[in-house]
């Protein structure tokens, strides 16, 4: 009996030792260096408000910050784009004169879509109050397009779902609703997905 646990305790401390290896810095799997110079077209939102220049934002952050100094070129929304080059849709031609127009070898593209918000509700007569929690389902898209031959060359989609936000009615006269800031109410699920969508561009640590 006593050699069995002497077996048994030897084990475990062995496989505490081997999960106990060396961490290895890993780079990343895409070097941005070689994509650029880099434009990013804002993503489109099926949500209205500041969603899609707000994922935009944090996704750029994302992909350079392992990436050291990397050249990005902020080119607008898809409409405007378009509307600069005379175009009626981003086609190969249309990534061609975006090219020649803002000299970027590789463009970044992305949808986020939001689904409706699905309220929670809970009441409390005691006090008058009325107040329900919103929860909604998220995915982002994002691909990288060559400029050159207008091939997606490298693409990315997440999908998540968060609670957002809130409505309170106080004594059925007062009514307040805190998903106005886009980056408090819907932060929390665009860090989830920017976040997946961006690891092939970021450093990983490995144990060895």
């Amino acid at each position: 009996m006593k050699r069995t646990m002497v077996v048994c305790a030897l084990l475990a401390l062995s496989a505490g030792i081997l999960g106990c290896g060396k961490r290895v810095m890993v780079p990343p799997r895409i070097n941005l260096k070689n994509h650029e110079v880099i434009g990013i077209i804002e993503f489109k939102c099926t949500h209205e408000g500041k969603l899609g220049p707000l994922a935009t934002r944090d996704f750029t952050e994302s992909i350079r910050r392992d990436q050291g100094m990397i050249r990005i070129i902020d080119l607008g929304t898809e409409k405007e784009v378009l509307k600069a080059l005379n175009m009626k849709k981003l086609d190969r031609d249309a990534y061609q004169a975006i090219g020649d127009k803002y000299e970027v070898n590789t463009i970044f593209a992305g949808e986020l879509k939001i689904s409706d918000i699905r309220p929670k509700i809970d009441i409390g007569l005691a006090f008058g109050i009325l107040s329900f929690r919103a929860e909604v389902d998220a995915s982002l898209a994002v691909r990288m397009i060559e400029i050159s031959s207008g091939a997606s060359v490298w693409n990315s989609t997440a999908s998540a779902t968060r609670e957002i936000g809130g409505v309170t009615i106080f004594g059925g006269k007062t009514f307040t609703f805190n998903a106005e800031d886009p980056d408090e109410s819907y932060g929390e699920l665009l860090n989830v997905l920017i976040d997946r969508t961006s690891r092939d561009f970021q450093v990983t640590w490995e144990r060895r």
